[in-house]
């Protein structure tokens, strides 16, 4: 049998696949983090205009409404107020989540060229490999960001111990798996 050692990926693979997810997402990290930063502060500033305005509004012209309600207005105008900016921080933060996450699906989408590729494989342990191939589900296609993000996670939960695992029971069984439908 082999050795539980064989079967571990090495801090390297870790590394090698760090590095270069790093490389191939940075663009997408900063405009993300630029554009959430800029609006963030754009937000801050309106928002204190929409409050100070608030406090200037006075609905004495509404005298037709009557007494107790311009009273009840004026004394819950502040909150009126705050629940606009809550509602529309809401508003901003859906937009900004949903711009954020189609950035990540288009990185994520993204072919990773074969240089890259050959850089990243010269570095990956067999273990490492084994786990990319696992995950790298239809070999028509070419490995995309994606498929390197899930094998970064793969590699951190034990899928190469798994992968080795099974095999060792296929051979052990004397047959090869069986696809399931």
């Amino acid at each position: 049998m082999k050795t539980e050692s064989t079967h571990q990926p090495t801090p390297r693979d870790f590394s090698a696949l760090r590095n270069t997810l790093l490389k191939l997402t940075a663009t997408h990290k900063i405009i993300c983090t630029v554009v959430v930063v800029v609006v963030a502060l754009v937000w801050y500033y309106l928002l204190q205009r929409v409050v100070a305005f608030g406090h200037t509004v006075d609905y004495t012209g509404l005298e037709v409404l009557g007494g107790p309600t311009i009273e009840f207005l004026n004394r819950y105008n502040p909150y009126f107020w705050w629940a606009l900016v809550a509602l529309c921080t809401l508003i901003i933060a859906y937009f900004l989540i949903n711009f954020v996450r189609a950035g990540r699906k288009r990185v994520n989408a993204q072919v990773v060229t074969t240089n890259t590729m050959q850089a990243l494989v010269a570095q990956l342990s067999e273990p490492a490999k084994d786990v990319l191939r696992w995950v790298w589900d239809n070999p028509r296609e070419p490995i995309t960001v994606g498929d390197l993000q899930q094998t970064s996670r793969e590699l951190r939960n034990g899928r190469a111990q798994k992968i080795a695992t099974s095999r060792e029971h296929v051979q052990l069984l004397g047959s090869s798996p069986v696809d399931a439908p």
